[in-house]
């Protein structure tokens, strides 16, 4: 009897285990940098090296982004101070860059583009390459401005990360504040050589809002590669109401495996019997907009910053803040220590 019991201790240790890997150590707020960087639309945020991180906006005048020097301590975790090192970008119109990853083997950075769902390579000053992904067609079935948000790299696997914002024509209905309609996504990765590599169907909580609203989004804003083939998920849903106060943007972290997950065709249908990458929350929060609290932060950005010296991690987050939109959005930078 005794050692059937240890065995199963022994099994649900190693169960859980396997499941409950990256946790939460803390949230250290969010800080605005008035002065220090131009107000933005910043969507996208990628670790270059160093304190150096490249950012983009998805209004800047052409493709290309921004160089951040971003001061992490690194004790506490807490962003210190930001500080705008230039852009570097291309001749080429803005459309509408959402995503950053950076490839440190052939130091180049890769942009995904929402206009057109289009992810191009960039070279150190910001020049398109000419080369791009080969993006499965069934993204041309993105909703609106509801395409690629987000990109990761993972320098561990070479694979590149992106998903859908919202649902795809075709694939289910999008989420609205009303319709308590849960968001059905694609998860697709891309080799060293662009080339597709698999996709995995992903499903979102539900929308918390229960009323009309004036502006509403619903989606996946960013990918983060960890290691061992896992990624951080940030889903987001921005709520705003007729009168603005009363605005919210709630946050959740969610880990997932895809690659312990069982793939779906390119473009194959997603129905009722479909698997959905398993996905454990690893942390939430909510800022609003009220008479007292002007913390709003919508964010779209988000990338794994430095370890601190007892090994924990920084995941570093950035805001979306519409160029400082009515002199009440900032652009805010969060950072949250994971293990």
């Amino acid at each position: 009897m005794q050692t059937r019991l240890v065995s199963m201790i022994l099994i649900l240790m190693c169960s859980y285990a396997s499941i409950a890997q990256t946790m939460l150590v803390k949230d250290c707020g969010q800080k605005a940098f008035p002065g220090k960087i131009p107000p933005g639309n910043y969507s996208g945020i990628t670790h270059v090296g160093g304190d150096e991180y490249a950012v983009v906006s998805d209004k800047s005048a052409t493709d290309g982004f921004f160089l951040f020097r971003i001061d992490v301590d690194s004790v506490s975790g807490e962003i210190k101070n930001v500080e705008n090192l230039g852009f570097r970008g291309d001749s080429l119109k803005n459309a509408d860059c959402e995503g950053i990853a950076y490839r440190p083997l052939s130091g180049t950075f890769f942009i995904s583009r929402e206009c057109d769902n289009v992810i191009s390579e960039y070279d150190s000053i910001g020049k398109n390459t000419g080369r791009k992904m080969n993006v499965p067609d069934v993204y041309k079935k993105c909703a609106g401005n509801y395409g690629f948000e987000s990109l990761a790299y993972d320098e561990e696997s070479h694979l590149f990360w992106t998903i859908n914002e919202s649902t795809l024509n075709g694939d289910g209905e999008c989420a609205t504040s009303l319709n308590h309609v849960r968001n059905v996504l694609r998860l697709q990765s891309f080799g060293d050589n662009l080339q597709p590599v698999s996709q995995y169907a992903y499903i979102m909580d539900a929308p918390m809002a229960d009323k009309k609203s004036s502006n509403y989004a619903m989606g996946v804003s960013e990918i983060a590669a960890l290691d061992s083939g896992r990624l951080l998920v940030l889903e987001r849903e921005f709520f705003v109401p007729s009168l603005k106060f009363g605005a919210f943007v709630r946050c959740k972290l969610y880990e997932i495996e895809p690659g312990k997950s069982e793939p779906i065709p390119f473009g194959g249908d997603i129905g009722a019997n479909t698997k959905f990458v398993d996905k454990r929350l690893v942390y939430s929060f909510v800022t609003r907009l009220t008479l007292l609290d002007w913390s709003v932060a919508n964010y779209e950005g988000m990338c794994l910053g430095p370890k601190l010296v007892d090994g924990s991690r920084v995941l570093i987050l950035v805001s979306d803040s519409q160029d400082n939109y009515g002199g009440v959005l900032k652009d805010w930078f969060r950072t949250i220590i994971i293990r």
